[in-house]
């Protein structure tokens, strides 16, 4: 089967897009309003950008209305965020968070997590989660106005709190961590059958 996106409704790309490219690591991202009102929302378009300076990238789209997500509000008005990770013991709480409130409420109360401040940035971080980076924004790249469009965040890593039992000889412990990964509709995924697949040498040059 060959499909052409500009082929398909924009229902029937987004439905192609987060049923094939998975399972998808979640931003649990924490932001503030001028105002200080806190917000917390997950993300699954989520991942590294940059190990130097560390960097990492979420993109939040907008909404169904067309509308900017809080988040993206936030930030664009305070330029500093956290991005929380999850695991299975916070999974529920990040679900509860992703409900939309009426803004300026705040999703930590709602979720029932613990706003805990963090060092280097005025906006906290989120006291329950294995992991959280601190982050000062980079740069917004508007990726599209469109419906279904949105927008890519870049933040600078400024600290990271990592759980003490998980962090040892400069490795992640997986089997401590037990992140979760975010599937189609309401499905996840844990990070539980692993398997290895040795890096392959390149084959010796010929004279």
């Amino acid at each position: 089967m060959l499909l052409n996106p500009n082929d398909i409704s924009q229902k029937e790309r987004y439905k192609l897009l987060i049923g094939s490219v998975l399972p998808r690591p979640i931003a649990w991202v924490s932001t503030m309003n001028q105002a200080g009102a806190l917000n917390l929302a997950p993300f699954s378009y989520f991942t590294v950008a940059s190990t130097n300076p560390m960097t990492l990238i979420f993109c939040p789209q907008l909404m169904p209305d067309g509308e900017r997500k809080d988040t993206l509000r936030n930030i664009e008005e305070v330029p500093e965020f956290v991005i929380n990770l999850t695991n299975e013991e916070t999974a529920e709480a990040m679900n509860r968070s992703a409900t939309v409130l009426p803004y300026g409420q705040s999703e930590f109360e709602w979720a029932g997590v613990t706003a805990l401040p963090s060092e280097s940035i005025r906006v906290p971080r989120v006291a329950e989660a294995p992991i959280a980076f601190e982050c000062t924004l980079q740069r917004i790249v508007v990726v599209s106005e469109e419906p279904g469009g949105g927008a890519a965040v870049f933040g600078e890593v400024q600290r990271i709190h990592i759980r003490d039992d998980l962090y040892e000889n400069g490795y992640i412990r997986l089997e401590r961590f037990r992140p979760v990964g975010r599937i189609a509709g309401a499905g996840y995924t844990r990070v539980t059958d692993l398997f290895d697949l040795p890096r392959i040498p390149p084959p010796p040059r010929s004279e």
